[in-house]
């Protein structure tokens, strides 16, 4: 039994099809394929059970991969510590991120973490909070950036930073001119909001409802920037975090509104922490207490500003997957 055989049944385990498996472990279907027949002969069991659909776990393929994990987390463990003896920081790590945090604050850190850590691969993956966390307990990402609280069983927080969210008006609106708004100036706004599943929709609608109206959502995206085009066209008014304000939107306005806000902070498993290329960047992550270049957000090195000098051991993918899912309003 070797270790790469055990990385194989877990990704099948984890993906219930092979082709997703060979994909996530970057082989060939065949190859990965005959190295879990290879695992059953030694076995002598039968590891999955194969349907035109779908596959599943035997009861024998179920008890593996409780020490299959294991193992492999020990393993894991075991080579972070030889690395840390010798001042070493490097492997791979994969961090979950909300699609309202990667563009303005991703940039900027992980070029100057690569820099630093140039032997840790980065892989950066966005989604909702919620699929980030159940990412996270299915042990394919290691931590993730997110807002909170999250109330999953096996995850740790830690929390980084409150961000002021700001309610964004057509420049033309007659709730422009005032410097500071109240929620009952809202009341009868049509509100442009994220996709459902997305935590600062849920979070906007929260905050409305906690104050006696249902806002009228009259138009819904996935990107931020979609969002503030149809704001600048008068389509209605929607609410966005300061640190997307950083760069000018012709046609949009923004504006603060007392107590709406929301706490980003990282979440990782309990069980398994943070490998020693984890905690790096976590700590590169983690926001210095002093002022930053995003409007009312206290954290150094936070910024919407964009880098154009591509950086070699960072790569993205994003998978949206629209599930309801809230971090709640402090």
């Amino acid at each position: 039994m070797e270790l790469h055989q055990l990385r194989y049944f877990l990704a099948v385990a984890r993906t219930k099809n092979f082709s997703r498996a060979a994909e996530q472990c970057h082989v060939a279907q065949p190859s990965l394929s005959q190295q879990i027949i290879k695992l059953e002969d030694e076995l002598g069991e039968k590891l999955f059970a194969r349907t035109k659909r779908e596959v599943a776990l035997t009861p024998a393929g179920d008890l593996l991969r409780t020490h299959a994990e294991r193992v492999l987390a020990e393993v894991e463990l075991a080579c972070d510590g030889v690395r840390e003896m010798r001042g070493l920081v490097r492997g791979k790590v994969t961090l979950g991120v909300l699609p309202t945090v990667a563009p303005y604050v991703l940039p900027q850190r992980l070029r100057a973490f690569s820099m630093k850590f140039p032997a840790v691969e980065v892989v950066v993956h966005e989604d909702t909070t919620d699929q980030l966390a159940a990412a996270l307990l299915a042990k394919e990402v290691d931590l993730a950036l997110v807002s909170l609280p999250v109330e999953r069983a096996g995850l740790v927080a830690e929390a980084f930073f409150d961000e002021p969210l700001l309610v964004a008006l057509p420049a033309g609106h007659a709730l422009a001119r005032k410097q500071r708004l109240e929620l009952d100036d809202l009341e009868r706004e049509a509100f442009i909001l994220m996709k459902e599943g997305h935590c600062l929709a849920g979070q906007a609608l929260q905050f409305c409802r906690l104050n006696g109206f249902a806002p009228r959502v009259s138009f819904r995206s996935a990107q931020i920037e979609t969002v503030l085009a149809f704001v600048a066209k008068g389509w209605g008014v929607s609410v966005v975090p300061a640190m997307a304000c950083g760069r000018p939107m012709p046609g949009v306005r923004y504006r603060a509104l007392a107590g709406m806000t929301r706490s980003i902070g990282i979440i990782y498993r309990e069980a398994r922490g943070l490998s020693h290329a984890g905690r790096a960047l976590a700590d590169f992550l983690r926001p210095e207490p002093q002022n930053s270049a995003v409007p009312g957000v206290r954290a150094n090195g936070i910024t919407s500003r964009m880098f154009a000098t591509p950086v070699t051991n960072i790569s993205m993918r994003s998978k949206p997957r629209p599930k309801p899912a809230c971090g709640t309003v402090p």
